[in-house]
C-alpha cells in the first residue's frame, strides 16, 4: 500500500505555512486563509488559537489574528540595505524636479538618497519630515530646508504625530516623494505605525505629483499592519529588481510605474 501522510502531520504542515504566510505577506484574515489553504473557517480559527498558544502568533480583535511580522528595522540597520537599487531610484526621482520647485520628503533611506542627490540643486524648497533628508541637505548652499518637526520616532528617524500634521496643513507641494516598508497593489503603502501611514496619506493630499520609491524587493511587500491608500494618480518609482509580475499588477490597477536602471545608460 502507498504511504500516507497522518491528519497529525497534515494540521503542523497546515499551520506551518500560516506561519509562513504571515512572515512573508502579512496575510491576517481567517477568509484569506481558508481561501489558500483550502480548508474551512472553522479549521483556520482552531489553527491560529493553537499557534497563538504556542506563541507563534499574536490574537487581536474582530476574529482576525495579527500574524508574526518581522521586527521593525531601525533605520541605521537598513541603511547598507539595496544600496545600489536606492542609489538608482534616487537618481532617476531627482531627473523630475524642475528649478524652484517645492518639494516634500518623507523619512527613510530611499528618500534620503534623493536628497543627497539634491545637495548640488539650485533654488529648490525641501520641506521634510525626516532626519535622513536633514542630514544630506543641511549644508546645500542652493536648497532652503523646511522642517516637519513632531515627534520623533527612533527606528524610522522620523517626525509624526499632530505638530507634524498641522505644519503639513500650511503648505502645498509640487511634488512629494514617500518611502515604503512594502507596498502591493490592493492595500497601498505599509509602515510599522499608524502614525507614519496617516502622515504619509496627508503628505499625499498636499502636491501635485506624487510619487512612492520602493525597490524591487518591497513589491507585494506586507511585513505589518498599518497601511496608507493613497487616492488620486501616483506614481511607482522601484529599480530593475522588481518582479515583472508586480510590475504588470501595479499598472493594470492604474498605477504609472517607473523602472530606474542601476546604471547610466
Amino acid at each position: 500500500m502507498p504511504p500516507t501522510t497522518s491528519p497529525a502531520r497534515t494540521s503542523q504542515a497546515r499551520r506551518d505555512r500560516i506561519v509562513h504566510l504571515a512572515t512573508t505577506t502579512g496575510l491576517a484574515s481567517v477568509e484569506e486563509l481558508s481561501e489558500i489553504l483550502e480548508v474551512t473557517p472553522s479549521t483556520i480559527r482552531r489553527d491560529l488559537a493553537r499557534l497563538t498558544t504556542e506563541g507563534r502568533l499574536a490574537r487581536t480583535y474582530g476574529g482576525a489574528m495579527a500574524l508574526s511580522a518581522h521586527p521593525e528595522a531601525s533605520l541605521r540597520q537598513r541603511t547598507g540595505e539595496a544600496y545600489e537599487e536606492k542609489r538608482a531610484i534616487a537618481r532617476w526621482a531627482a531627473r523630475q524636479i524642475e528649478p524652484s520647485e517645492t518639494l516634500l520628503l518623507d523619512a527613510g533611506t530611499t528618500v534620503g538618497a534623493l536628497a543627497h542627490e539634491l545637495r548640488t540643486a539650485k533654488e529648490l524648497t525641501i520641506a521634510t519630515t525626516g532626519m535622513t533628508a536633514l542630514h544630506a541637505l543641511s549644508d546645500a548652499e542652493g536648497v532652503h530646508v523646511e522642517c516637519l518637526g513632531g515627534t520623533l520616532r527612533p527606528l524610522s528617524e522620523g517626525f509624526v504625530g499632530p505638530l507634524t500634521e498641522a505644519a503639513l496643513e500650511r503648505m502645498s507641494f509640487d511634488r512629494v516623494f514617500l518611502g515604503a516598508d512594502g507596498v502591493t497593489v490592493d492595500r497601498g503603502i505599509c509602515e510599522a505605525d499608524l502614525r507614519q501611514t496617516r502622515l504619509k496619506e496627508l503628505m499625499s493630499r498636499r502636491a501635485d505629483h506624487v510619487y512612492v520609491l520602493a525597490h524591487g524587493a518591497k513589491l507585494g511587500r506586507a511585513p505589518f499592519h498599518a497601511w496608507a491608500r493613497l487616492a488620486g494618480e501616483w506614481t511607482l518609482v522601484t529599480d530593475e529588481t522588481a518582479p515583472a509580475e508586480q510590475i504588470r499588477a501595479f499598472e493594470a490597477h492604474g498605477v504609472r510605474v517607473e523602472v530606474a536602471a542601476h546604471a547610466d545608460r
